[in-house]
């Protein structure tokens, strides 16, 4: 199964049970606006941590209906986040998602080493987007965890994104490693790790996907560019994931895309107990629901 745009998203995961959600600190109306959407589509069941009053008041201003929604009070930002971590590590819950509060407080309470969500595992960032220039939706990974990861925090990426594409559907994903160039550098560290990953794809070392590289972006997504270069790849043209240099370049993009591009976008941090909807505090309410329905889909 490959996912054309995010209306295939919403499909994979209707009909199937409900996640249990929470969100903290649900103060937040862009945030509580796409939950209860989410709800009403019977693909979540919320539980909203924080402020109860302040709660009430944004959805009563915003004609959200939340009757029969469970909600904890606890008016503390930074505790509300504790509190729901704790409801997740106990099994209460099978998604976390982040409110109006600093993406630091929320990773700082997920790694807590006594009652966080650590697996052992990279965490990392995962993106899809549809994009109308492009014929199917693209994942990008990772723009927001890791800053300047080494090969060994690659191959983890490559691993935590290959995985949530196989419970999306993805048989074997094909996976391109960028670079400015799609020819081996020895000066540039990029093209030498997307060579090795590529090698180590072939020899069974990373199961489950097709990884070629180095890539440059536009032969990557394109197969004229591709051909025009004689680039011969399974990948090229037809990437279901773009595997990032680094976090400078992956941000670049993700904001490119979404700005320029006018493109929808789905993400979540994966790599802890649970897949994590930790989008930015200024991503609209159709970006945080399309996240969610990614996060419901990634926890099957």
């Amino acid at each position: 199964m490959v996912l054309k745009n995010m209306n295939d998203l919403k499909r994979l995961v209707e009909g199937g049970p409900r996640k249990k959600l929470v969100l903290a600190p649900a103060q937040d109306q862009h945030s509580l606006g796409a939950i209860i959407k989410a709800w009403k589509d019977n693909i979540i069941e919320p539980v909203l941590v924080g402020d109860k009053e302040e709660i009430e008041n944004i959805c009563k201003s915003n004609n959200y209906d939340i009757t029969g929604v469970r909600i904890v009070h606890e008016p503390n930002a930074e505790k509300s986040v504790e509190t729901a971590v704790r409801m997740v590590s106990s099994g209460q819950a099978d998604i976390l998602m982040k409110g109006k509060i600093g993406s630091s407080t929320v990773l700082k309470c997920v790694l807590n080493k006594e009652w966080g969500l650590r697996t052992g595992n990279l965490l990392s960032h995962f993106a899809l987007f549809e994009v109308d220039t492009y014929k199917k939706v693209i994942a990008v990974t990772d723009v927001a965890m890791n800053i300047a990861p080494t090969l060994h925090d690659k191959i983890a990426i490559v691993n935590n994104s290959v995985a949530c594409l196989n419970r999306l559907g993805y048989k074997m994903p094909k996976v391109a490693v960028l670079g400015a160039v799609e020819m081996v550098n020895e000066n540039m560290q990029a093209t030498l790790d997307a060579a090795l990953l590529s090698k180590m794809n072939q020899r069974d070392q990373i199961k489950n996907c097709i990884i070629d590289g180095p890539l440059a972006f536009d032969n990557a997504v394109s197969l004229e560019s591709a051909q025009l270069k004689g680039i011969k790849s399974e990948v090229a043209g037809d990437t279901d994931l773009l595997l990032m240099p680094d976090i400078e370049v992956g941000n670049v993009l993700y904001k490119s895309l979404v700005f320029f591009a006018k493109a929808k976008v789905a993400s979540i941090i994966l790599g802890a107990m649970v897949p994590i909807v930790l989008t930015s505090r200024s991503d609209s309410e159709q970006a945080k629901f399309d996240s969610i329905l990614l996060a419901a889909a990634a926890s099957r």
